[in-house]
């Protein structure tokens, strides 16, 4: 029982245990709190409260309530566009990543961000700028990476996101320093990916409370982190697709390549430029008329679970050294071939599941798991949109896979307390 160290404690000898100087509950649900007021009879009024329990019970709902404010999202903020020259030195500090050349790592009010700039129609206003952002930025969900605020800047906005510390789960899966290894290198890791990437999909898609159905559109494994260190899966990019305003922007076809046409604005036409980190998991119907949709994001979705279950790009392309010429070799097709045989099967030169599966899982994976995760996959990419799944329905299959993989590991595992030797008696 805690007691106030500035005061001696009466000895026993001299408390009053009368009901006028001691109270002591009897009975009644306050019986648990333990609480015991004694008075000294030296006339010089010391009285001590003893309430552990109370205390403890306080203590602790305070830490937990503070805990839970402290992860809430905070306010939404429109920054003035000179907070963001100050933060990125002008524009002139070192780019963040070298696949999104427009994006800055620094410090912006005290907090450590990425700034990333996207461009932006004028139509776009500030009220209305601050009231998506008022929605986005009050959606919380540990799978996705919080949009902090924006700021407008002529034709281009810049988004401001938390700081998460890891690494993409492109190249967690494909370091180009050293290809033979990999962080993800058992079946449990990937699967826990798999499921944190499709609930926060499902909630993007249906709990974000958006006037309209909200899109991610930039489902790719380059926009997925790992963190660290508990090799958990967060969500870049949300809300890009909301606050941009690409949806209005036509894809068209420029050279082989998938370009992005935006409509006149003022009179005057922009130039086309690249999709951002689209090419590989653009659905069909992506490709043919540039609108984003629910449907293409299930798709891009398809396309990140088989990166996992075989740690290989979605698309690439092999030189033949006899003909001089590249061929395309693409994730979805080679997955189909294998579904198609019947998995283990090696017919008409399929490789079988335990062949096609990344070999840096060391052919330590449940194999029938593995199966229903690219069949789900297969599901997600069907060419028809209205024949793949909706994301609420694919991640509640891949919470099941999920457990049946956790069953599997916890059955595999080699017990620790059993000693073997192996010397003659």
């Amino acid at each position: 029982m805690a007691v106030n160290a500035a005061q001696p404690i009466p000895s026993p000898s001299r408390r009053s245990r009368s009901s006028s100087t001691s109270q002591i509950p009897q009975s009644g649900p306050s019986n648990s709190s333990n609480r015991v007021s004694y008075t000294s009879n030296s006339g010089s009024g010391s009285e001590y409260h003893l309430d552990t329990s109370i205390a403890t019970s306080s203590v602790s709902s305070q830490a937990s309530l503070s805990g839970f404010r402290s992860s809430l999202p905070d306010n939404p903020q429109v920054y003035d566009f000179s907070d963001i020259r100050a933060a990125t030195n002008n524009f002139l500090a070192k780019r963040y990543s070298s696949t999104s050349s427009q994006s800055w790592r620094c410090t912006l009010h005290g907090k450590d961000v990425i700034i990333f700039q996207r461009r932006i129609h004028k139509s776009m206003e500030k009220s209305r700028l601050k009231a998506k952002l008022s929605v986005i930025c009050r959606s919380h969900y540990k799978s996705i990476i919080k949009l902090l605020g924006a700021s407008v800047s002529g034709d281009h906005i810049y988004l401001v996101y938390e700081y998460v510390i890891g690494s993409n789960l492109s190249i967690c899966l494909r370091n180009p320093r050293n290809p033979s290894y990999t962080i993800l290198s058992t079946w449990m890791s990937r699967i826990q990916i798999a499921t944190d990437v499709a609930h926060g999909l499902d909630y993007i898609h249906n709990t974000t409370g958006l006037e309209i159905n909200p899109v991610h559109k930039y489902v790719k494994s380059s926009g997925i982190i790992v963190t660290e260190p508990s090799f958990n899966a967060k969500i870049c990019h949300f809300g890009a697709a909301e606050l941009c305003s690409v949806t209005e922007s036509k894809a068209v076809m420029i050279g082989g390549e998938i370009s992005e046409e935006t409509p006149e604005l003022g009179g005057s036409a922009s130039k086309p430029r690249d999709f951002e980190g689209v090419r590989g998991y653009m659905s069909p119907e992506f490709q043919q008329t540039g609108v984003a949709t629910q449907k293409s994001d299930v798709y891009a979705f398809g396309v990140v679970l088989l990166e996992l279950v075989s740690g290989e790009e979605p698309v690439r392309f092999n030189y033949d050294k006899e003909t001089g010429n590249y061929s395309k070799i693409s994730v979805i097709e080679k997955a189909r071939e294998v579904v198609e045989c019947g998995g283990d099967r090696e017919e008409d030169g399929s490789v079988g599941v335990r062949n096609w599966v990344d070999r840096r899982l060391s052919d330590s994976f449940p194999v029938d798991v593995a199966k229903k995760v690219m069949r789900l996959a297969l599901d997600c990419l069907h060419v028809e949109p209205d024949n793949r799944p909706d994301m609420r329905r694919v991640a509640g299959k891949i919470s099941k896979l999920y457990l049946e993989s956790k069953f599997w590991s916890d059955r595999v595992k080699m017990p620790t307390e059993i000693s073997v030797s192996l010397a003659p008696r």
